[in-house]
């Protein structure tokens, strides 16, 4: 490992200045296949620490609307061309919305979100979602609240925002080098200009992606840095599960020291924002999720997922006390 190197991308990320992604991807050349990661994973620690903070910020969702999906992603169950004979429906059931934001509340989960399948949720949609939102917020005020409903436009953003949802989230998934390759319905660009809007219309910015899906490492540090220009407070890990069915669904597994290799050289790209764990995690070890939660994560969806089942809340909640106690040094 390049000591020298990781001092110097230290010094910069702890005084919020962000690694190149040329520096970040050196450095992971620098590291031999067998060399113990810990003094990367401690540096991006202390990075995440100082710029972030102690607590390990949550999050959880619910599937608002499932399959029928118009666009071709190719680690999608969702995607309409795909059969992986997951669930259809339109709309959640509002008192099984309602329930998960009641159980965001009693378990301390700060966030909570509706995750829609499809290009877009068109207005007519919005407003049933918007007038769930609206009666979330009466009920839990102190559970803030997230929308995830593709690429909309200014006036859809507006209506949610207006319903009290104060983070927009859209996944760029890749690198924009590699994004093309995975997806051909709609573009970089598309999402890019439904993450300007959101903002415009005063929302946060959840941006993130997907890693193991043939990508190298560059590619995933590419990603860290769009996020980060595009203005995002929260970078979501996602770990690919290759699904039957989808085109990915024979894409090899990426080993945990790859995961927690690449968690910790994000943190150094973007060493001011919310890098959490998504989708995926719960095939990793304790150890290593431990490792990474004091390597530069610094966040977590907690409970179940999209189309797979999540890691149990009442377990993570406990883990996450325990490192918050005990942050590194």
């Amino acid at each position: 490992m390049d000591f020298e190197l990781l001092k110097r991308l230290e010094s910069g990320a702890l005084e919020g200045v962000p690694a190149s992604v040329d520096d970040a991807e050196a450095l992971w050349l620098s590291i031999g296949d067998d060399e113990d990661l810990a003094p990367l994973c401690d540096a991006a620690g202390r990075v995440a620490l100082r710029r972030c903070g102690p607590e390990i910020q949550t999050c959880s969702i619910i599937n608002a609307r499932s399959g029928r999906c118009t666009e071709d992603c190719k680690w999608c169950s969702q995607a309409g061309t795909h059969h992986t004979g997951c669930r259809e429906y339109d709309f959640c059931p509002e008192d099984e919305f309602l329930r998960g934001l009641h159980d965001c509340a009693v378990r301390g989960v700060q966030r909570y979100s509706m995750v829609c399948s499809g290009r877009k949720v068109p207005m007519k949609d919005i407003r049933v979602f918007a007038a769930m939102y609206d009666e979330a917020r009466r009920r839990e005020p102190g559970v803030r609240l997230c929308a995830s409903m593709g690429l909309l436009n200014r006036e859809e953003l507006q209506a949610l925002y207006d319903a009290g949802v104060r983070r927009y989230h859209c996944n760029l998934e890749t690198a924009e080098s590699y994004f093309p390759t995975l997806c051909t319905t709609h573009t970089r660009a598309d999402k890019l200009r439904t993450i300007a809007m959101a903002a415009e219309v005063g929302m946060e910015l959840c941006v993130g992606g997907i890693i193991g899906m043939g990508e190298t490492m560059r590619q995933r540090l590419e990603l860290a840095r769009e996020a980060r220009q595009a203005g995002a407070v929260s970078l979501p890990l996602n770990l690919l599960i290759p699904i039957p069915g989808t085109p990915l669904e024979s894409q090899p597994i990426l080993g945990e020291r790859e995961v927690v290799a690449s968690a910790a050289l994000m943190r150094l790209v973007a060493p001011d924002m919310s890098i959490r764990f998504a989708g995926g995690r719960a095939r990793l070890s304790r150890e290593a999720t431990e490792r990474m939660l004091t390597g530069g994560v610094n966040g977590a969806m907690v409970g179940d997922l999209l189309t797979t089942r999540g890691n149990s809340p009442e377990e993570d909640m406990e883990m996450f006390a325990s490192i918050e106690n005990n942050p590194i040094a």
